[in-house]
This record gives C-alpha cells, sequence and structure tokens, in this order.
C-alpha cells in the first residue's frame, strides 16, 4: 500500500473570473474535498494580475491546474468538470482505491 504524502500541493492558473476559471475552481476544491481531505492546499494563480508567473510552470493555456507535490509534476487544462480525468491525471484515482 502507497503512503500518502503529508501535503498535496496543487496550483490552479487563470485568466480572471471567467465561467471556465470559476469552474474549475470549484471541481477541484469538491475532488479535492473528496479524496485529499486535509491533506491539500489549492493556490490560485490569476495571470491578469500575474502574467509572468505563467513562465515558471510553462502554462500555455488556462484554466490549467498543476499538482507541484506530491512530484512528479502534473498538469490537467480545462474546466476540470471530468472528475475521472481529473483524478487519474493526478494520481489520486490509486490512491483513493486503497
Amino acid at each position: 500500500m502507497k503512503k500518502q504524502p503529508a501535503e498535496w500541493q496543487l496550483l490552479l492558473y487563470i485568466a480572471g473570473q471567467t465561467p471556465k476559471s470559476i469552474k474549475a475552481l470549484s471541481n477541484i476544491k469538491k475532488y479535492a474535498e473528496e479524496h485529499l481531505k486535509g491533506i491539500y492546499s489549492i493556490e490560485i494563480i490569476d495571470l491578469l494580475i500575474n502574467p509572468q508567473l505563467a513562465e515558471g510552470d510553462q502554462i500555455l493555456a488556462v484554466p490549467t491546474l498543476v499538482r507541484k507535490f506530491p512530484e512528479p509534476i502534473r498538469k490537467i487544462i480545462g474546466d476540470l468538470s471530468n472528475e475521472e480525468k481529473v483524478l487519474v491525471g493526478l494520481n489520486i484515482k490509486a490512491l483513493s482505491t486503497n
């Protein structure tokens, strides 16, 4: 059985309060509460306010969710409405089945 990391660090890159950005934030909060309760943090990075931050994580589209920790870094682009795809993409699916 895999040991769960102490904390999952998630970054959500958005560009203003667009419907897609709001939906992405709502979706990732819901999934994190269901599957990572108590062991995650979500940082929202608005590229309209801080456009220079896009370069560090090589953000080409928004919204983009980046899993910084645990490594390796993983990215998911879109409004995160497909829960199965997000959980598999972040490698949470394997944890939640244990």
